[in-house]
């Protein structure tokens, strides 16, 4: 697994699974306790700033009112120096000073006193940036000088709105209006709701964290369960989730039933894949239908048979069956470890198709078909070769400790020796599924299928292991760059149930060439020239040394 799956990012959030996100059942629970705990919270302090705002309000008229009849008193105190002074502009900018000195001590707001017409008298504010020239809310304004002279009333200046007190001066015939700004009066309550609210989040924050740790740790077994599913999914392979030292819960008794449910589906799948095709396991695993239907495609077939099968088999009687699943258990893997794809297994024949994606990975590299049954064919000469080697140590082990094989075991060893010969063939043929909807099987059908298992007959005549097409070259050299198989030309042939001559291919892989090996097929190339000339005597003296035979016809 890469680094990212191990960080605390997966640990707390989760991981992907094609691309969407799979969240912990933690993370939702803690997520929603989280949001209750916020939403109650900061309902709650909320209600208490509502409910302190509604209190201060009270106070904070009661404090205007003071003031404002504590300027009331100043203002008549003011008018009487008027009239022994006959100063008024000294006895308005008395009452402004005054008024200002209050202000500042306090919150700040503004000091008017408005005439009758809306025009301002006097006037102080905490801040010279406010300019009142005029009171503009004439209704307003009358219904403060007709009323009882005095009260409380919401004004809005410049579009600020203002807490307010006013009285109605005799002496100066205005009415003084104390104001002090909303928005200043509840910036420290804002400020408190805010700090308060923040470490709120934090607490909730904090709270949430190592309430993901805990219920993570209360719940592990969720966690163990949905990671062992998820490795299953990767792996494509069902397996026991280990609930060792889980706890006697429900969630301990679902992996439990998972497990015995693992158990049967588990068998049920290994069965499957034995018993069906490499590609109908792909569909069902992606979960594409597969029905009654084939198509047309350009496959590369691969028949493999076993030489002198009859032999063996009267030789060794039911032991016939350990012998052939010994070699096909070998073959098998080696074809599709090359993307080969087991069509048939007839007996002691083997019939295989190349071509078929199995890969949905755009990046991954098909190779060419014919080259991978090509590459496939030796493999299963490998296997072949194998076994008889393996064959042979065994009868030199037995002869080492009790002398040489009698009559019946020497037969033996000799139907043991297998011998395989391999055909090739392409192009295009119907690939599908045929049979019934209760029981169906996947197959090839086509000329090519019949070419390929008739190109291996002609490995008994020519005495060679591989018999290619020339639709095989063909492919592998147009299509692969260095391909290193050497194709010697055989010979024209006329295949059973086919009236035009067909060419065949001895291909030979460059592991598998020698400097003997070039000397003979050159000798074998210009003997085949004579050949086709008709120059039998000519032909056969440059045959007959040669370690392949070709037809004796």
């Amino acid at each position: 697994m890469s680094f990212r799956d191990h960080s605390i990012l997966r640990f707390i959030i989760g991981r992907r699974v094609k691309g969407t996100r799979i969240v912990p059942v933690t993370l939702k629970i803690t997520f929603i306790f989280a949001v209750i705990i916020l939403a109650s919270n900061l309902s709650s302090n909320y209600i208490n700033l509502m409910l302190n705002r509604a209190e201060l309000n009270s106070l904070l008229r009661q404090l205007l009112v003071k003031d404002l009849r504590d300027l009331n008193t100043f203002c008549n105190n003011q008018y009487e120096i008027f009239e022994f002074l006959g100063d008024e502009e000294g006895s308005i900018k008395g009452i402004e000073e005054k008024a200002l000195y209050e202000l500042d001590k306090g919150k700040g707001g503004i000091f008017l006193g408005i005439k009758r017409s809306g025009e301002i008298l006097f006037k102080a504010a905490s801040d010279k940036e406010i300019k009142i020239s005029k009171f503009s809310d004439r209704p307003l304004l009358d219904s403060m000088f007709s009323g009882v002279g005095e009260g409380y009333q919401p004004i809005n200046f410049n579009g600020q709105s203002y807490l307010t007190v006013y009285k109605y001066n005799r002496n100066w015939d205005v009415i003084l209006l104390l104001a002090v700004a909303e928005s200043d009066f509840y910036a420290q309550q804002r400020l408190n709701y805010i700090f308060i609210s923040a470490v709120i989040l934090i607490i909730a924050l904090v709270s949430a964290v190592v309430g993901i740790f805990l219920f993570r740790y209360i719940l592990q077994f969720i966690h163990i369960i949905t990671d062992g599913i998820m490795r299953m999914i990767d792996n494509q392979k069902l397996e026991l989730i280990n609930l060792k030292e889980a706890p006697n819960d429900d969630i301990t008794y679902m992996g439990m039933a998972f497990n015995s449910l693992a158990s049967t589906v588990e068998n049920l799948l290994t069965i499957f894949r034995k018993f069906t095709n490499k590609d109908i396991v792909v569909k069902a695993y992606r979960e594409e239908p597969i029905g009654l239907e084939g198509v047309q495609k350009e496959l590369t077939v691969l028949f493999s048979d076993i030489k002198g099968f009859t032999n063996i088999t009267e030789t060794l009687g039911t032991d016939i069956i350990k012998l052939l699943n010994l070699h096909y258990d070998r073959a098998i893997r080696k074809i599709q470890d090359l993307d080969g794809i087991i069509s048939a297994i007839i007996g002691d024949a083997l019939l295989a198709v190349f071509g078929i994606n199995l890969h949905e990975d755009k990046d991954y590299e098909i190779i060419n078909k014919s080259y991978q049954a090509v590459q496939a064919a030796y493999r299963v000469q490998e296997v072949a070769k194998l076994l008889r080697q393996e064959m042979q140590q065994k009868k030199e082990e037995i002869v080492r400790s009790r002398g040489e094989l009698n009559r019946e075991e020497l037969k033996v060893f000799r139907a043991v020796l297998l011998e395989v010969g391999v055909g090739i063939d392409g192009g295009d043929v119907f690939y599908g599924t045929i049979g019934s909807h209760v029981r169906m099987t996947n197959t090839v059908i086509g000329d090519r299928v019949n070419s390929s298992s008739r190109l291996e007959g002609l490995t008994r005549v020519y005495r060679i292991p591989v018999i290619c097409s020339e639709y095989v070259k063909n492919d592998i050299e147009k299509n692969i760059v260095n391909h290193g198989i050497h194709f010697l030309e055989m010979d024209t042939v006329q295949v059973k149930g086919k009236t035009i001559g067909t060419k065949i291919y001895f291909p030979v892989p460059e592991q598998y060439f020698s400097e003997r090996l070039e000397k003979e097929i050159r000798e074998y190339q210009i003997g085949l020239d004579y050949y086709y000339r008709g120059d039998w005597p000519t032909a056969y003296s440059y045959f007959k040394n040669l370690r392949f035979k070709p037809a004796r016809v």
